[in-house]
Formats: C-alpha cells, structure tokens, sequence
C-alpha cells in the first residue's frame, strides 16, 4: 500500500502541469544565445495589487520582491513558494493619501537590504538581518538642496559603494501639480558611502529604473513618459557627470499596438540587457538593437536575474513569473 501511494505521489508530481502565460518573440537570432526555443514563462504567484523591484537574494536563496501598493515585501522560495517578508515596507506613518506608499526598487548590499521607499520619500536600509527581517530603516537619503524626495523609485549601486537612483513622482497623492512635491524636478541622483547627495540629470519627464552596464562606464535610465517612453544611455566621466547622452532605444512607436512604459531594467554580464516595456520585457544587446520581446499580457514592471544568469524573474501587475532561459 505505501508503496503504491508514493509512486501515485511520484506520477502525480511528475504530470503536474507548469501554469504558464504569454509568449516568446524572437526578433534576431542572436537571441538563440539566452533564450532555448523550449523556454516558458512560468506562473510562480499572483495576486498582487503592482507587483515591483525583484531582486535575487543569495545567501538565503530566494527572491524578494516588492507590493508597492500594499506597502509590503513578499520572499518566493522554491519549497514553500510566495509568503509576507516585510510590512510595512516602504511608509511607516501613521496615515497616506499614496496610492503606492511602499517600497518599489530593492537591492541587497553587503548582506543588507536596500529599499527605494515611496511614502517615507528616501532611500534607506533595513537595520535588521536578511534572516530575520524587521521594519526598521536607517536613512541613506532623504533630501537635495534641503527638499524632501518625491519618491525614489529604482536604484543601483557601483562597486565604489555610491548609489544611483531616479525619483519621479509616482508615490505622491498626485503625480503632477502636487503640493507635497518639493523637488523641482524628477531627477537622477548620486549617494556617496559618505552619505553626500548629488543631482546628475533633471531633464528627464519619468526617470524609472535604472542600470549601470558592465564596466560602469555607462548608465541607462528609463523613461516612463507615454510622450517620451525611451531608455537613454549616459557615460560616466571621471569626475562623475553623465555625458555623452544618447537615446539608447525610443519604444514611443510600440504605444500604438502594445500597452506598457519603459521601467525596472537589468543587465547580465555581457552586457545583454531586458526591460519591462511595452508588450512585456524587452531583450536587447549592449548596442541597443533589439533581440527579442517575453510578451506578457500584463503590464510588466521588473525583473532580476538568477546568479548564474539562467533565470529571469519578472514582476508583472499581478504576477511573479520566471522564464528558465537556458540550461
């Protein structure tokens, strides 16, 4: 009898089927180099309000990632799948009018998680362990020119230890003509490990998410305008001011037939890079031209990518889903 149950229990395992959403467009073959042509995307949870900011952790081998919404963390494991990390996660006031008060971009950072926290306006670390996590933050940044931030919304760090992160509007009340907006601009900004803040674009409409590339001489910003839905590409110079600005890709023409804006970006090792953009997540090389699209039939947000880079995470509206790229 036992043995019967757990060959049942065996067969059952083995005939589950994987829930799965949207496609796979193969726009160049070059995309045969990330991609197996046998590649799903995988339902992993669902049911968040905007799910955002995945990023890979490690050391506890799971993936956190952010319900800006529902001001909370969640952590996906392989074993136990998708459970409540952190809340309150990114407002820890008493009352919001924000329609998205949580945390959105996160980072791990020496063993410590780094969050972009939209209704406390600032960039702060989690002054608990990865392990036992607790919703209590130290400030890293919190004001330019003596202003308060609207709300930092995705962010980087290089290897010298200085933090790059973007702040539009989208975590105010009202994300134009808000009285509670300090910041003249929505701007792209610089935290030194000494805490010294500097201001390094503020000619963008929507600064959204954010990379440096391989070699960190180059930074990509996305812009989430529907007038201007583009990633720009700056070089870094020695003393640290972006030049050189170049529109790395201008998907404003895609508005047309896809829905979605250019937001949460990651680049891998070589340089190849996937945005969430319009139609889902865009796949591009190093020069910008454009390897193929994981359309998804939700806006996309974010993604991460796996250590060994053969996994992609990706936070869509409602979703956690991961597209096992290659063997």
């Amino acid at each position: 009898m036992r043995t019967l149950l757990i060959i049942t229990l065996l067969f059952s395992a083995c005939t589950t089927k994987v829930k799965t959403i949207g496609s796979i467009e193969r726009l160049d073959p070059a995309i045969d180099n990330l991609i197996s042509s046998t590649a799903l995307i995988e339902i992993l949870a669902e049911g968040y309000d905007w799910s955002e900011g995945p990023v890979w952790v490690a050391k506890e081998n799971m993936l956190l990632f952010s319900d800006v919404p529902k001001n909370t963390i969640y952590k996906w494991t392989e074993k136990n799948g998708a459970e409540v990390y952190l809340t309150p996660s990114g407002f820890t006031g008493q009352s919001t009018t924000s329609r998205e008060p949580g945390s959105n971009g996160l980072i791990i950072h020496h063993d410590s998680l780094i969050l972009c926290q939209h209704g406390n306006r600032q960039m702060a670390k989690m002054n608990a362990s990865l392990a036992d996590p607790k919703p209590e933050f130290i400030t890293l940044a919190n004001t330019y020119n003596e202003k308060r931030f609207s709300s930092p919304n995705d962010a980087v760090f290089r290897s010298n230890g200085d933090l790059f992160f973007t702040d539009p509007p989208y975590g105010l009340p009202k994300q134009s003509d808000d009285p509670d907006k300090e910041q003249p601009h929505n701007g792209v900004y610089k935290v030194t490990p000494a805490g010294v803040v500097s201001l390094l674009v503020d000619t963008l409409t929507r600064p959204n998410g954010i990379i440096l590339m391989p070699g960190e001489k180059k930074l990509i910003v996305a812009n989430s305008d529907p007038e201007k839905a583009i990633w720009y590409e700056f070089e870094i110079n020695e003393k640290d001011s972006l030049t050189n600005a170049r529109i790395f890709y201008n998907a404003t023409p895609h508005l047309k037939t896809d829905n979605g804006l250019p937001d949460g970006l990651k680049a891998d090792s070589k340089g190849n890079i996937f945005a969430s953009g319009p139609g889902g997540i865009w796949i591009f090389d190093s020069s910008g031209r454009a390897l193929g699209r994981l359309r998804i039939p939700a806006l996309a947000a974010n993604c991460a990518l796996s250590p060994d880079e053969k996994s992609l995470y990706i936070t869509a509206d409602m979703y956690l889903l991961r597209v096992k790229m290659r063997d």
